[in-house]
C-alpha cells in the first residue's frame, strides 16, 4: 500500500494529539488528590449559640473584647465602625449596658473604631480613620492617652500583654496602601506591624514606639493585615494575612522576626479573621481562628505550640465573623469560660467553652481566677 506524502505528518499529529489528551486526562484525574485540602479529614461540628446580643446592622460591629472584673460584672466591649461608638453588653446575658463615645477626633471620640483589646482595667481601641489607638480606664471609660497618632497610617488590629506590673507591650497592624488604594510592592511592606511599649501610673500614660516590622521578601511578607495576637509565653505573634494569594496565619516572634512557619494554608477557604487564644499556665492550649464566610463561617482550632489543626466548629446562626474574643473566667452560665464572635456586622454571639470543648475533645481546666 502506498501513502501520499501528506499522510505521515497527519498521522504524527493525530498520535501527538491523542497522547496529549491522554496525558491531560490523567493529570486532571490526579489533581484533586494532589491539591486536596489538608483539612479534609478534620472533625467539624455545629454548635448552638448560647445567646446573641441585640442586632443593629447600622452599627457595623467589627470586634469584641471581654472585661472580666468580678463574678457579677463581666462586659463585652465591641466596636461599631459606622456609628463611631463602643457597645457595652453584659457578657453573661448579652443585655445592653450602654453605648460609649461619638464621632469626632477628640479624646473619647471615634472615627471608624476597629480593633479593641482589654487588659487589666484598661481598654484599647484602634481607630482606622483617626489613625491612632485610644487608651481608656475602666469601668468609666475615662480617656487616658492617644498612641501612634504620629506614625500609624491605616491601623486595624491590635494585641497587648503585660511585660511587668503596669507596663505593657502593644502590637498594631497597619494596612497602609498606595495613593491609588492598592497593595504596595513587597519592598515597601516593612512597617506592617508597629510595636509600642507603654506604662500607666496613677492615671498617667507614657509610651514609645519600640519598632516596626514585616518581611519585605519571601514567604513572610504581610500583604493584607488586620487580626493579630501575641503569645508571650511562647514568644509567638500570629498575624492573619487576608490577601487572596495567602489566606493564612504567619508566625512571627515578638521581636519581629518571621519564623518560617505558616498556619492554615489550604485550610482557610476565605479570609482569616479574628484570632483568640485558650491559654493554660504551662504554655499549652489552643488557637482559635476565624474562616470568614456567609454560608460556612468556621472557627478553626490549632494546637498552641505545634500549630497542628485539631478541628473546627460553626455556629447555628453566626456568619461573616470579623472579630472574636475568649474569656477563661467562670461567670454566669459559663462555668468554664465563653467564646464570643461577631455575627454579620450587627451583633455578637456567645458560645459556652464547655460545649465547644465537649464537642471537639478539648480541655476545660485552664479557668482563671478574679483578682482580689
Amino acid at each position: 500500500m502506498t501513502y501520499s506524502r501528506n499522510f505521515w505528518p497527519i498521522l504524527f499529529s493525530a498520535v501527538l494529539l491523542l497522547f496529549t489528551h491522554t496525558a491531560c486526562t490523567q493529570k486532571e484525574k490526579q489533581t484533586p488528590a494532589q491539591t486536596e485540602s489538608p483539612s479534609a479529614a478534620y472533625k467539624q461540628v455545629r454548635i448552638k449559640e448560647d445567646f446573641l446580643t441585640k442586632r443593629n446592622e447600622q452599627d457595623n460591629v467589627d470586634s469584641p473584647a471581654i472585661w472580666n472584673h468580678s463574678e457579677s460584672e463581666n462586659w463585652i466591649i465591641s466596636t461599631a465602625k459606622e456609628t463611631d461608638v463602643l457597645l457595652v453588653n453584659d457578657a453573661a446575658t448579652g443585655n445592653i449596658i450602654k453605648r460609649v463615645g461619638q464621632s469626632g477626633q477628640k479624646l473619647g471620640e471615634f472615627k471608624r473604631p476597629n480593633g479593641v483589646a482589654v487588659i487589666d482595667d484598661l481598654a484599647l481601641v484602634v481607630e482606622r480613620d483617626n489613625q491612632r489607638v485610644q487608651l481608656f480606664a475602666l469601668p468609666d471609660f475615662k480617656p487616658l492617652e492617644l498612641i501612634g497618632a504620629d506614625n500609624l497610617k491605616r491601623p486595624y488590629g491590635l494585641t497587648v500583654f503585660a511585660s511587668a506590673p503596669n507596663t505593657y507591650e502593644l502590637y498594631v497592624t497597619d494596612n497602609y496602601e498606595t495613593p491609588d488604594e492598592k497593595l504596595p510592592p513587597a519592598n515597601e511592606l516593612g512597617e506592617r506591624v508597629h510595636h509600642y511599649q507603654f506604662s500607666v501610673e496613677n492615671g498617667k500614660v507614657t509610651y514609645k514606639l519600640a519598632g516596626v516590622f514585616g518581611d519585605t521578601a519571601g514567604a513572610g511578607v504581610l500583604k493584607t493585615v488586620e487580626s493579630i495576637y501575641a503569645d508571650p509565653a511562647n514568644n509567638t505573634l500570629l498575624v492573619a494575612d487576608e490577601h487572596d494569594s495567602e489566606h493564612d496565619l504567619k508566625v512571627y516572634t515578638l521581636d519581629g522576626k518571621f519564623t518560617g512557619t505558616i498556619i492554615g494554608k489550604g485550610i482557610f477557604k476565605q479570609e482569616p479573621e479574628g484570632i483568640a487564644l485558650y491559654a493554660a499556665d504551662d504554655s499549652t492550649g489552643y488557637w482559635i481562628a476565624t474562616d470568614q464566610d456567609y454560608k460556612a463561617n468556621t472557627f478553626h482550632i490549632f494546637d498552641r505550640k505545634t500549630f497542628a489543626h485539631l478541628g473546627a466548629f460553626l455556629g447555628e446562626i453566626t456568619a461573616n465573623t470579623d472579630g472574636v474574643a475568649l474569656s477563661q473566667y467562670a461567670f454566669g452560665p459559663f462555668k468554664n469560660g465563653a467564646f464570643y464572635a461577631v455575627h454579620d456586622d450587627g451583633n455578637v454571639a456567645a458560645f459556652s467553652w464547655q460545649t465547644i470543648a465537649d464537642s471537639l475533645g478539648l480541655r476545660t481546666d485552664a479557668v482563671k481566677s478574679y483578682q482580689k
